[in-house]
């Protein structure tokens, strides 16, 4: 061990976040002693509040620390139209996109039956109900493509067929096995124009 103890049990924390390597946690448990108490008493509590109120909105399983979510309380957008996402980081990457006027709905998840997760694991019977009290509503499958994201598309699709809903998958422009996280902003707007609606 090169750190003291306390460096580098700060260290340990950053690095149990997705993509902080060693050098990355490194240079911000430096930073973080760098920063005043009060500072460090800011930080700890904006913490401490986010995990206490942070919740999955009750109608969409995105994140947010109401009842509902700030997208699903917006009457000026379109409620038929529905973009149906992995979690709630895809909303985020959307949002900043700026240009979707429908609203969400997060899956917090993918079928994956190689690691015992399947339908009633993910956030998917809210879908089925609220699909059914709308009037001709468009679903926007916005899934990785991957084997977990084309079985789920499939088993949507399944799900609602026969009935008065349209299913759409984002055009193919975005590339075999990405993460929505890391397309440009061009790219996702483009995919949402393009999207296809699903053949049988």
């Amino acid at each position: 061990m090169i750190y003291p103890k306390n460096i580098e049990c700060i260290k340990e924390f950053y690095q149990k976040h997705p993509g902080i390597g060693d050098k990355s946690a490194e240079r911000m448990a430096l930073s973080t002693l760098d920063m005043t108490m009060e500072q460090i008493e800011e930080f700890i509590n904006a913490l401490k509040s986010a995990k206490k109120n942070i919740r999955p909105c009750s109608i969409c399983g995105h994140l947010t620390d109401a009842e509902v979510c700030n997208i699903c309380s917006d009457d000026t957008r379109n409620h038929n139209l529905i973009c149906v996402l992995e979690d709630s980081k895809k909303v985020f990457t959307f949002e900043k996109v700026g240009n979707f006027k429908g609203v969400y709905h997060v899956l917090n998840g993918l079928i994956s039956p190689s690691e015992g997760i399947g339908y009633d694991d993910i956030n998917l019977n809210s879908l089925i109900k609220r699909v059914e009290n709308l009037n001709h509503p468009e679903i926007i499958l916005a899934l990785k493509s991957s084997i977990e994201g084309d079985t789920t598309t499939l088993f949507i699709k399944k799900i609602f067929e026969n009935k008065d809903v349209i299913i759409s998958r984002l055009a193919h422009g975005i590339p075999m096995g990405a993460e929505i996280d890391y397309m440009d902003m061009l790219t996702i707007n483009k995919a949402l124009e393009d999207r296809k609606q699903i053949s049988e």
